[in-house]
């Protein structure tokens, strides 16, 4: 039974990390966010949830600088203030900013954002098991060990998600006539537009596949889709 308490302790330590973590996103989410009101993206949502067959696309502005989109676990959509302000500055066109939001709607539609929460609690037990197990064996170096695992399982699960959010996103976006142009010119801006301060690597490329090889993988499916 001793045996097994770094485990069970790990188990538990997930679970109420999980549920904080919903906890957290949700409130810093209602407090930091407002619908966005822009004409010109609401008539290419507007467009989008008519290729759905839904009533309407609900995309809020989340007030943080850094530019990104996000998934939360309760299906809605979000760009950040920093993300849209790069459109007002015409660094990034309504299609671009559209391709982002399908992108978006693949995580959810696909499951991703809900899963992601329980993948950080899962990640969470898993580093913690493998500190208390690797520490008491290799001590120092077995946390270092347990955290490069648990990281380099996270970026391949994230990796996974993002170029099945890209399929599902080429796929609504030619649905809905605007195509995936748009998706290909914003994958070549990213890294110019993502860029962090202090030389640190850009959040986006971190958790994201290269640019080059999701470029590659949407002409793949260009033609996949062209052959039948």
């Amino acid at each position: 039974m001793l045996r097994l308490t770094p485990i069970l302790l790990a188990i538990a330590y997930g679970i109420v990390m999980y549920r904080i973590s919903i906890w957290r996103t949700h409130k810093d989410l209602d407090a930091k966010s407002t619908e966005l009101a822009d004409p010109k993206l609401k008539a290419l949502t507007d467009r989008m949830a008519a290729a759905l067959e839904i009533r309407r696309i609900p995309v809020f502005i989340y007030e943080i600088d850094p530019v990104n989109g996000l998934a939360a676990p309760d299906g809605r959509i979000f760009i950040t203030r920093g993300f849209y302000r790069k459109y007002q500055n015409g660094e990034v066109s309504a299609d671009e900013l559209a391709s982002v939001i399908a992108h978006e709607l693949g995580h959810v539609a696909l499951g991703h954002a809900k899963r992601r929460m329980i993948d950080f609690s899962g990640q969470n037990a898993l580093r913690t098991a493998l500190m208390m197990i690797l520490g008491r064996y290799i001590p120092f170096v077995g946390v270092w060990i347990a955290n490069m695992l648990t990281t380099l399982l996270a970026a391949r699960l994230s990796r996974g998600d993002e170029y099945e959010a890209d399929e599902y996103a080429a796929a609504l976006l030619t649905k809905a006539g605007i195509g995936i142009e748009p998706q290909k010119s914003l994958f070549l801006k990213l890294e110019a537009l993502t860029q962090a301060r202090a030389g640190m690597a850009p959040a986006w490329l971190m958790s994201h596949p290269k640019t080059e090889e999701r470029i590659a993988a949407l002409e793949q499916l260009q033609g996949k889709w062209a052959r039948t």
